[in-house]
């Protein structure tokens, strides 16, 4: 592989044979840990890989002994808004945790110049940003603008794949905590109903026999004043799912503006905790405790001794066995 300049932009030409059989986008993604089978896709229709000297569609069959050659750009990614700092939890050579505080975006949308996370950790990483796709940097997950709490980044394209990989094998555990409009009739369930988009507004989602499965467990902590304290742990990772589900068992969250009533203050919803494989091996826990707004509710709740395990400081930890 070299680097070259091609109308002012820095090219990373490569070179593979390939050992067997199979479509070219696979072969290259397999080949090259850091580009996302995604990407490899866009640099074909882009015309950036040859495959024996001749230019080759994403479907494109590859035999052993055939050469494939492709042309990867580095990534301008622009300044955006990052002038402000995160809270880190945790930060070593592959990935960084941070405590999201309410109002920041993870990423934003197209066009959009408003703050974010991902504009602040391109800044954090410099140069380095350039290995990662322009759309998303460095993101394996996200949470909603007005949730706070535990949220993980990767470093590498390498441990971005391995930490996406680990989110869609639903091999992460997550808790977070959320004061509710209201009392479950239940005190601890799960509950599995799917979610699709809504079909009227499209901006919201709603449960629907024809969205995708969702699962959501909550255990009430806590009651007072007409709401309740639940530990949720989501099963699986839909767009909205905590709030969808909580709106639909009569319980939405407090001040949720989407799914719930309006209110004086943000949907109070925290994410709390966060267990996953560390791309180098064993596991990462994280913990982000109650923010200020959320633990003043609590006392309000006069439910200050119940909450004590989510409003104190706890350490990052590394294990070998999943916690």
């Amino acid at each position: 592989m070299d680097n070259a300049s091609r109308t002012g932009q820095t090219i990373d030409s490569r070179e593979l044979t390939s050992t067997e059989h199979g479509r070219i986008d696979s072969i290259i993604a397999a080949a090259c840990p850091d580009l996302s089978r995604a990407r490899v896709q866009r640099l074909i229709a882009a015309g950036a890989v040859t495959l024996n000297g001749e230019h080759v569609r994403k479907s494109g069959e590859v035999a052993p002994g055939d050469v494939v050659v492709f042309d990867v750009p580095f990534v301008e990614h622009g300044p955006g808004n990052a002038d402000f700092d995160l809270p880190v939890l945790f930060e070593d050579d592959l990935l960084v945790v941070v405590n999201k505080p309410a109002g920041l975006a993870v990423h934003g949308a197209p066009g959009d110049q408003g703050p974010t996370v991902a504009a602040w950790f391109v800044q954090r990483l410099g140069k380095a940003a350039g290995a990662f796709d322009a759309e998303r940097p460095g993101i394996v997950h996200r949470l909603d603008k007005d949730t706070t709490g535990v949220l993980l980044l990767a470093k590498t394209p390498p441990a971005q794949a391995a930490l996406s990989g680990a989110f869609e094998a639903r091999e992460t555990k997550k808790t977070y905590v959320a004061i509710c409009a209201g009392v479950p009739s239940r005190p601890r369930a799960v509950i599995d109903a799917p979610i699709a988009r809504h079909p009227v507004d499209r901006m919201r989602m709603a449960v629907t026999k024809r969205g995708r499965d969702a699962r959501t467990e909550y255990e009430v902590l806590a009651t007072g004043y007409g709401r309740s304290l639940l530990a949720v742990r989501p099963e699986t990772g839909r767009t909205h799912q905590i709030r969808v589900h909580l709106a639909a068992i009569g319980t939405p969250v407090t001040f949720d503006k989407v799914y719930g009533n309006a209110g004086d203050g943000r949907q109070q919803l925290h994410a709390w905790r966060l267990s996953i494989p560390h791309p180098s091996g064993g596991w990462l826990t994280a913990t982000a405790e109650l923010p200020p707004d959320m633990a003043g509710a609590v006392r309000l709740m006069q439910a200050e001794v119940t909450a004590a395990p989510y409003t104190t400081p706890t350490p990052t930890v590394r294990t070998e066995e999943c916690p």
